[in-house]
C-alpha cells in the first residue's frame, strides 16, 4: 500500500477543492450527472438486495461498489465538493471566491440530481413494464421508505427536522471520510478499501445522504408513496443538504486543513522544561 502522510494527502484536498472550481461548466454537468447516476444505481441494487434476501448488512456491504465506481471514475458527487471545494478558498488560492464555490455546488446539485432522476425513471419503468402493473416487493419497500422519511420526520415537527439535519451530518462525515480515503493511497486496491468501511457505515445506520435521496424519493412517489414534493423538500431533501455541508466540512475539511495544512509550530523542549509541573507546586 502506498501511503501518503497526513500532510501529503490534506494538500491533495486542497488542490482538488482548486482543481474542482476552475473546471469548465461542460465537464462540471458531466461528471456530476454521472455520479448522481451511479450512485442512484447502486442505492436500487441494495435497496433490491434488501427486499429480496431480507438482510439489511448485506445491502450496506454491497451499496459501497456504486460509490467506489464513481470516484475512481472521478466523477463528482454535491457530498464530496461540499468537503473539498471551501478549502480552496480558506488557503487564498488565486481566483476562488465564493462566488465560484457557489457556481460548481450549483452544477453539481443539478447534475447529480439529473442523473439520479434518471435512474429513478429507469428503475420505475422496467419494475412495472412501463407502469403496466405494480412494481412488487421493491416497489412496496422503497414507496413506505418515502412516506417514512419524510411524514415520520414531519410528525415530529421541529425537532424531527434537526433529526434529520443530524443524520445528515454524520452521513457525510462518513462519506467524506471515504473521499478522503480514496486520497491516502496510490493504489488502487487501498483506495477500494478506504472508501468501502465508511460508506457502508454510512448506509447500514441509515443516515441521510443527498444524494441517494434524490433517487429514492422521487423513485418512491412514482411508486405509490403518499407525500408531497414539498413534503420531500422541507422534511427531508433540504435539511439533509445542510447536514451534509456542516458534516464534510466541518467534521473531515477543516479539521484537516487547520492541523496538517496550517500546523502550528512544535512546543520548544527548553519551554515546557521550564515549565513547572503541577506536581512540583
Amino acid at each position: 500500500m502506498a501511503y501518503l502522510e497526513p500532510k501529503e494527502f490534506a494538500t491533495k484536498m486542497v488542490d482538488a477543492g482548486e482543481q474542482k472550481i476552475f473546471m469548465s461548466t461542460k465537464d462540471t454537468f458531466i461528471r456530476a450527472f454521472m455520479a448522481g447516476a451511479i450512485l442512484a444505481l447502486a442505492a436500487f441494487f441494495a435497496i433490491t438486495v434488501i427486499s429480496k434476501t431480507g438482510n439489511p448488512l448485506l445491502g450496506a456491504v454491497l451499496f459501497p461498489v456504486g460509490f467506489i465506481m464513481l470516484y475512481l471514475m472521478k466523477f463528482d458527487l454535491l457530498t464530496g465538493v461540499f468537503t473539498l471545494v471551501p478549502l480552496a478558498i480558506i488557503d487564498k488560492r488565486p481566483g476562488c471566491t465564493m462566488k465560484e464555490l457557489w457556481r460548481n455546488w450549483g452544477l453539481v446539485f443539478c447534475g447529480n440530481f439529473a442523473g439520479a432522476l434518471m435512474v429513478a425513471f429507469f428503475a420505475s419503468f422496467i419494475l412495472t413494464y412501463g407502469y403496466q402493473i405494480d412494481g412488487g416487493a421493491v416497489a412496496e419497500k422503497v414507496s413506505t421508505i418515502g412516506e417514512s422519511r419524510t411524514l415520520g420526520y414531519k410528525e415530529q415537527g421541529i425537532l424531527g427536522w434537526f433529526t434529520i439535519f443530524i443524520r445528515g451530518m454524520l452521513c457525510n462525515w462518513m462519506v467524506s471520510m471515504g473521499v478522503v480515503g480514496a486520497m491516502i493511497s496510490t493504489s488502487a486496491g487501498s483506495k477500494m478499501a478506504a472508501m468501502w468501511m465508511p460508506i457502508m457505515l454510512f448506509f447500514y445506520m441509515a443516515f441521510e445522504h443527498s444524494i441517494v435521496n434524490m433517487f429514492l424519493f422521487p423513485f418512491s412517489m412514482i411508486m405509490g408513496g403518499e407525500f408531497t414534493v414539498v413534503d420531500y423538500l422541507v422534511w427531508n431533501e433540504i435539511p439533509t443538504a445542510l447536514g451534509n455541508l456542516a458534516g464534510g466540512f466541518l467534521l473531515v475539511g477543516l479539521p484537516l486543513y487547520l492541523t496538517h495544512v496550517k500546523t502550528s509550530k512544535e512546543r520548544k523542549a527548553s519551554a515546557v522544561a521550564e515549565k513547572p509541573s503541577m506536581a512540583a507546586l
